[in-house]
């Protein structure tokens, strides 16, 4: 019997994937919405010191980072946290990370396509908010029939999309310095050179680390690729390590030179008027051609991080479909042991139904409030590993999750609470499940 034939029998994905790819998985999921566009609905809150809100971001994401590189290691198998709350702490705490983490990435995913639209939109220079809807739409369903092709395809395919993305970015940081350094008082601060802003508050700070956080977490798609990652216990570790050095790196290059070259308050007004920060900050660089090529990177990054959402949120809900938490239809693998067809297609229509909100900022706010409560589990279940599995100090992930439970409530209280509403109705309805099997 052919291994293809085994995998597909077992219902097991085939391991295709190396450091190199899992790599620019995980910055084609980091190095997207983040970047384009949740900067923008971060310094609607943190204002000047958005760079401060940043750096603590990129920490506290490290400490989650560390952590899921440590759970992935140990027990490489789809589903990422999901799994590890099963095997480390408790059924329920399991089912919670799954359901907080189907929430959080769909909500991510539905903004990504938004964005998707909004910088689509400014390039061809199109003004028609009217048209983001239905062109996020249309892009789900092209991503959709991306992933059904496999995690081998969707990694060729998202090699190519960041590879396009980075070097956009890299051109944006130097332009963006080069203007900074020409400028015409010669200053650079953390204000910038246009106007800045003086009612930033220690909450909006908070918030703006809540949101921003959000951005680093596109690292967690590697640990729930486990299943499909080659020599997993070395590269899972590498691969998160490295990803997360070099987003951090970006993000904190891109958002001080945005701030240095337009000013705190035109960079939120570009954020709230097109959706398109950055293609407004390039529009001021010494070369004001640069804002195409910084609207062709959106787009390709926007298409790459919607590749690797559906990606890891289809493996996500396989794992749960294997322990029954879902309908048994979605633990069902395609014949070629490429892709859980079901699951994409469950996945898909959740997207599809926050897209039609069309709000990016409540659809960002609502991914950080859920994706924060399912790293505080991915910590807590890293607390409960044995010395023998552990591989990095336990007092880091003791901070991480004290970070993330703190930094959760600081986004819009109509967010969490509506997220906390919806862990009481996946709780009920997991225990609705258990009894039905009982």
């Amino acid at each position: 019997m052919t291994a293809l034939h085994t995998n597909a029998i077992s219902g097991t994905l085939r391991r295709e994937v190396g450091v190199f790819g899992a790599t620019m998985m995980g910055l084609g999921a980091i190095i997207g919405t983040g970047i384009f566009v949740s900067v923008g609905y971060a310094i609607r809150e943190a204002g000047d010191w958005i760079v401060v809100a940043i750096g603590v971001a990129a920490v506290v994401a490290t400490l989650n980072g560390l952590s899921s590189a440590q759970l992935a290691a140990a027990h490489p198998v789809s589903g990422g946290t999901y799994e590890y709350g099963y095997r480390w702490l408790h059924p329920s705490l399991g089912f919670t990370a799954g359901w907080m983490f189907l929430c959080a990435k769909s909500a991510s995913a539905a903004t990504a396509a938004l964005g998707f639209a909004s910088y689509g939109l400014r390039l061809f220079q199109v003004e028609a908010d009217s048209f983001k809807v239905p062109i996020g739409l249309v892009l789900l369903v092209v991503v959709m029939g991306i992933v059904l092709l496999g995690v081998r395809w969707s990694s060729i395919f998202n090699a190519s999309v960041v590879t396009v993305t980075l070097t956009a970015l890299a051109i944006f940081i130097v332009i963006g310095l080069m203007t900074v350094w020409f400028a015409p008082d010669g200053k650079a601060t953390l204000a910038g050179i246009g106007e800045a802003r003086s009612d930033s508050h220690f909450m909006g700070i908070l918030e703006a680390c809540a949101l921003m956080f959000v951005a680093y977490t596109g690292y967690g798609r590697i640990a729930t690729l486990g299943e499909e990652i080659r020599n997993p216990r070395k590269n899972i570790s590498i691969a998160i390590i490295f990803t997360l050095g070099v987003s951090m790196v970006l993000y904190l290059s891109v958002a001080w030179v945005s701030v240095n070259v337009v000013g705190a308050i035109a960079f939120e007004g570009g954020a709230v008027e097109s959706g398109a920060p950055l293609e407004m900050v390039a529009k001021r660089f010494l070369i004001p051609q640069v804002s195409y090529l910084v609207g062709v990177g959106a787009v390709m990054s926007m298409l790459g991080v919607l590749i690797n959402l559906v990606l890891g949120l289809s493996r996500v809900v396989l794992a749960m479909g294997r322990r029954r938490d879902l309908p048994e239809v979605f633990s069902r693998v395609d014949i070629s042991g490429r892709a859980p067809t079901g699951a994409v297609l469950l996945v898909g229509g959740c997207i599809a139904l926050l897209i039609v909100i069309g709000n990016g900022k409540t659809t960002w706010s609502f991914s950080a409030f859920t994706v924060l409560i399912y790293y505080s589990i991915t910590n807590l279940a890293a607390i409960r590993m044995s010395d023998s599995e552990r591989r990095y100090p336990s007092l880091l992930a003791w901070l991480g999750l004290f970070s993330c439970l703190f930094l959760a409530f600081w986004v819009e209280p109509s967010v969490w609470l509506v997220g906390v509403g919806l862990i009481g109705v996946g709780l009920l309805w997991w225990r609705i499940r258990k009894l039905q099997s009982c």
